[in-house]
């Protein structure tokens, strides 16, 4: 069982600033799952080409083999994500992760990764499917759903509501923003000033 992907035509993905990386993240929801869930403790560039590196190291450059992934060896798995450059700063544990992320998507969506956010019926339904992946908390399902909205079409009812703050429009908050490299200085002069303003909060 392998990804299934869109065959609609919608604008790539600019996250990564890499062609072959960016492609991936736009036509296989998988990869763009799978680098949300990287994205932290590392740049997001870096974050979001880890996807990519995955596919290269297991032969499958057009995409994520979800199935295959949730039934690789784990430790064969951890060693793959290891080889230098590192997929993650902490490729072990983000392994384990990884897999945990496929074993669901495959057992709830039948390796379908789209199928969590296509046809959902309103933001709130949403917000609860991407809590329930495994690496996901309350501040990442935010985000991805913002970029879903912002970035992808995906607008189910209240999307806005479930995604807030990360979905205030002409906002630099997150990945969520980033679509080249004016926003992306955006967006980490937002982050940080927040952690100026939480430090001086805190004295």
């Amino acid at each position: 069982m392998g990804t299934r992907t869109t065959t609609s035509s919608r604008p790539d993905l600019r996250l990564c600033f890499d062609d072959d990386g960016d492609a991936l993240l736009s036509r296989d929801p998988f990869a763009l799952v799978v680098g949300m869930l990287l994205d932290q403790q590392m740049p997001m560039e870096r974050a979001f080409l880890g996807p990519l590196r995955l596919a290269q190291r297991m032969r499958t450059p057009r995409g994520l083999d979800v199935a295959r992934i949730a039934a690789y060896d784990p430790e064969a798995f951890k060693a793959l994500l290891s080889e230098p450059p590192a997929v993650h700063r902490f490729p072990g544990a983000m392994a384990g992760r990884i897999q945990l992320l496929a074993h669901h998507v495959v057992v709830e969506y039948a390796g379908d990764t789209e199928a969590i956010w296509r046809a959902v019926p309103t933001g709130a339904a949403l917000h609860h499917r991407l809590l329930a992946l495994p690496g996901y908390g309350d501040q990442k399902a935010r985000i991805l759903i913002a970029l879903l909205g912002k970035q992808r079409g995906v607008r189910p009812r209240g999307w806005r509501e479930a995604s807030a703050p990360y979905s205030e429009p002409g906002c630099h908050r997150s990945v969520a923003d980033v679509v080249d490299s004016a926003s992306l200085a955006e967006v980490r002069r937002f982050k940080q000033e927040s952690k100026a303003a939480a430090a001086a909060s805190s004295r």
